[in-house]
């Protein structure tokens, strides 16, 4: 094997060697139709225009002894992208800065990479990784999600037979159901499939603005605010990120903090959210008449009448704002905090997602509110873990880090093992580095 490069790196006091090749350009492995389709108005807000990286951790398995994980599903991409053509085209900016995809079969970017460790001596695996960088070589492709590769994707051999992959995917052309979903494709056709048991639908005209555009909902996620404070919070750029395992008895400690009707009826996500949201704010010491706001990102799928395409892989969701005062959320019951996220969650319908399409339209694509903000995404039922390219399910899989794109405050609910064994949610959050320290303390507070 022509080897390109051979670089160090650690997880966390873990030192090894990982050798790539040359990065190389996967085309579908037949010819596809070559078309410019537009994406959404929903695919088209500049929140998404972000690479969001995942990653999945497989053991060896001696049933696939004599099978190269790197060619099996490097073959196995080329023939899904036959399905999911667009996804080896390039997103382009159109007239009006109106985003659309040239189907040109130019490919994903894919790398082939050996490490000379294995899995076990990685001890705990969980998010976020030290060695990120190098098990998901960035640098491959130019930044941005314009003109560039819309998935990068890497297979690291492990010593011990195992493996790791890697993808980052350009979130303007799908979102995290879609991007599941056509790895889920790679893996049965790694297998043997011919086809996807789930076919891929474009159908992005679902989520184009009406014409003329309506916004029938007050969008509090969109409002444009100025930041008054000066604090480290908001001027901070060394940020720390860090993952929080939450098991079975903890989550039961904070179910505990509720009434048992309140209780009853939240689910663990609002529960562990809430929870999360009042440590963050008493952490960063807002003045207590600061606006502050938590926007859940709730998939609308299962919102539309008739209902949106299976394969529908753009993005389909929403993140309403749950907007409070910084004193009011960190002096009152958490029931408090629960009742603003499950107030907020239930806004999202078919007629919200049209509002907001709407929104981009005649606002001129605003951005989301990034002041006293924060975002979170419950993964847990995801399917990341699931996806099997024959080698078994993922020991981890699933979201790489907090954040996306620019924007550091972005949480992330995965499911996970801690050190223990035991099953539970791991909670990703970046803070600036003066911040995470009482953050923690925060958190230790509350639940012991």
């Amino acid at each position: 094997m022509a080897l390109s490069q051979e670089i160090e790196s650690s997880f966390p006091s873990l030192t090894f060697q990982i050798r790539r090749t040359q990065p190389e350009l996967i085309p579908p492995a037949s010819p596809t139709p070559h078309e410019t389709k537009l994406l959404s108005h929903i695919d088209q807000q500049p929140g998404l225009r972000a690479n969001i990286p995942i990653i999945q951790f497989y053991r060896n398995q001696p049933s696939m002894a004599g099978k190269d994980p790197v060619k099996v599903i490097r073959n196995a991409i080329a023939q899904a992208l036959v399905f999911y053509y667009p996804l080896a085209g390039r997103v382009k900016e159109a007239s009006g800065g109106e985003l659309v995809v040239d189907c040109n079969e130019e490919g994903v970017m894919f790398i082939e990479a050996d490490a000379d460790v294995t899995l076990e001596q990685f001890g705990e695996i969980k998010p976020p990784f030290p060695c990120l960088e190098e098990l998901l070589y960035d640098a491959a492709v130019p930044e941005g999600v314009l003109n560039t590769p819309i998935l990068l994707i890497q297979v690291t051999r492990l010593k011990c037979g195992g493996f790791i992959f890697a993808l980052r995917f350009n979130h303007t052309m799908v979102d995290g159901v879609g991007i599941v979903h056509f790895i889920l494709s790679v893996t049965e056709i790694a297998k043997g499939a011919k086809q996807p048991s789930i076919l891929p639908s474009w159908n992005r005209e679902l989520l184009r603005a009406r014409d003329p555009p309506r916004v029938t909902f007050n969008h509090r996620e969109y409002e444009q605010l100025t930041d008054i404070q000066t604090d480290t919070a908001f001027t901070s750029t060394k940020f720390s990120e860090q993952s929080f395992f939450f098991g079975s008895n903890e989550i039961s400690a904070l179910r505990s903090l509720l009434p048992r009707d309140l209780e009853s009826a939240s689910t663990t996500f609002e529960i562990l959210t809430s929870y999360i949201w009042r440590c963050r704010t008493r952490a960063l010491g807002l003045n207590p008449t600061e606006e502050i706001r938590m926007m859940c990102i709730v998939d609308a799928r299962g919102k539309f009448d008739p209902p949106i395409p299976i394969g529908y892989y753009g993005s389909c969701f929403a993140f309403p704002a749950a907007v409070t005062i910084a004193g009011e959320l960190s002096e009152k019951p958490l029931e408090f905090a629960v009742e603003l996220i499950k107030e907020a969650s239930s806004e999202v319908s078919e007629e919200y997602m049209h509002s907001v399409a709407d929104l981009m339209v005649s606002e001129g694509r605003p951005m989301f509110t990034v002041v006293r903000s924060c975002l979170v995404l419950d993964t847990t039922d995801g399917g990341f873990r699931n996806l099997d390219f024959g080698w078994g399910k993922a020991v981890y899989g699933g979201i790489a880090k907090p954040g996306a794109g620019s924007f550091p405050y972005v949480h992330f609910h995965v499911p996970g093992q801690n050190a223990k064994g035991e099953e539970g949610i791991f909670v990703l959050i970046s803070l600036p580095t003066e911040i995470m320290t009482a953050f923690v303390k925060e958190l230790n507070e509350l639940i012991v």
